[in-house]
């Protein structure tokens, strides 16, 4: 029989892993904030939108997976966080089901709103999905006002265990540290997006300019926001389990640590390689975008697995090392992988149907190939079956 705290650092592994995806995935949204500003005749904007519109999809399904696999593994977590930030969570939904409706009937016959109105709709999507999702994940190493309480299930006028402040997650969205990472998604998301239209649309060299130019402001501004995202996150303190033995004393008995994600780096130094790694690529594939001389339309694969690597690295130091991945006002309501997680033979089962997980992913990208096996131009808009 497998301990329950290696399964509870198996499954907070696969919700970093799918965490990370959905960032790089990120980059649809990314492309359609670019929509608006395309410059005129550079490319019509149907190839841009169903250039998109192959992926759209699979990041809505791999949030809908995200948000599934919490409720599985770590069930206290989403109760507090879906059931308590209501306003963050109902934002970013809302935010996705435009975009849905949006793919789906820009192009009816009988469209009455017209085409420019759902690329508002799209437009919208892109940057609100990207910075409320960072603003989400910023929330696991920013304390929010909530505390958990298990007697408060014996409460008739309120039986719910987590208690929000009466804004419900609203005021985490006017917070400056989780809006900080919230507009460097959105500019990771628009960078990555000028990377994918370069890989995916045929050639066209007055269009490569404008997106390689996307790249570089983009990439610039990307670049600061990250650094100013790293700088404070390293010199941040930060909640740990109080600890025997290497075992939690108590589990929901905290001490503030100085520098704390600092030291869980150091202290997991194979992440700080990952990290580090993953910030490389990132950079390489926006610096030699911009400044080779020859056509390169490879960045984006460099950009997306560097973003899921230093994605997969900010989520192990947020949960892994006795940390708590949702600090509270309350230090001892935050929620670690310990004190929140499902019993042992729920996690089992899960992790049995988990071996699934390789087959799914390698059916997506035979899918995502066979989508892109050609590049998109306007002769293949005529031949398609579906046009957004």
């Amino acid at each position: 029989m497998i301990e329950l705290q290696h399964l509870q650092t198996y499954w907070w592994l696969l919700i970093s892993v799918l965490g990370a995806v959905l960032v790089f995935l990120l980059f649809v949204q990314g492309g359609q904030t670019l929509l608006l500003s395309r410059r005129p005749k550079s490319m019509p904007v149907e190839l841009m939108v169903n250039s998109l519109g192959h992926k759209w999809e699979l990041t809505f399904t791999t949030l809908v997976v995200f948000g599934g696999a919490f409720f599985a593994s770590f069930p206290l977590f989403y109760s507090t966080s879906f059931g308590g930030a209501y306003w963050l969570w109902m934002l970013i939904l809302f935010s996705f089901i435009i975009q849905a409706v949006s793919y789906e009937f820009r192009s009816k016959p009988g469209n009455l709103f017209g085409t420019a109105t759902y690329d508002v709709f799209l437009f919208i999507n892109g940057c609100v999905g990207c910075v409320l999702l960072g603003v989400a994940v910023a929330m696991f190493f920013n304390p929010s006002d909530f505390t958990v309480g298990m007697g408060n299930i014996l409460d008739g006028g309120s039986p719910v265990i987590s208690r929000w402040a009466p804004t419900h997650g609203f005021e985490a969205i006017f917070d400056w540290f989780n809006l900080l990472l919230g507009f460097t998604v959105l500019f990771l998301a628009r960078t990555q997006a000028s990377l994918y239209f370069i890989n995916n649309i045929s050639d066209n060299d007055a269009f490569y300019q404008e997106q390689r130019r996307s790249v570089l402001i983009n990439g610039l501004i990307f670049v600061v926001l990250f650094v100013a995202f790293v700088v404070v996150l390293l010199c941040r303190d930060g909640y740990q389990a109080l600890t025997a033995n290497g075992v939690p004393d108590n589990l929901h008995a905290f001490e503030v640590v100085k520098f704390k994600y600092f030291k869980n780096f150091i202290d997991m130094w194979w992440g700080l390689i990952i990290f580090l790694a993953g910030v490389l690529m990132v950079l390489y594939g926006i610096g030699r975008t911009v400044l080779s001389k020859a056509p390169f339309t490879k960045g984006i694969w460099f950009s997306g697995i560097g973003t899921i690597l230093v994605v997969l690295t900010l989520f192990w130091v947020a949960g892994y090392n006795d940390t708590p991945f949702y600090p509270s006002v309350d230090m001892a309501s935050s929620l670690t992988i310990r004190n929140s997680s499902s019993s042992q033979f729920t996690l089992e089962v899960m992790s049995v149907v988990s071996i699934l997980v390789p087959f799914v992913a390698g059916y997506i990208a035979y899918v995502w190939h066979s989508m892109d096996r050609k590049k998109m131009s306007p002769d293949t808009l005529k031949g398609q079956d579906e046009v957004y």
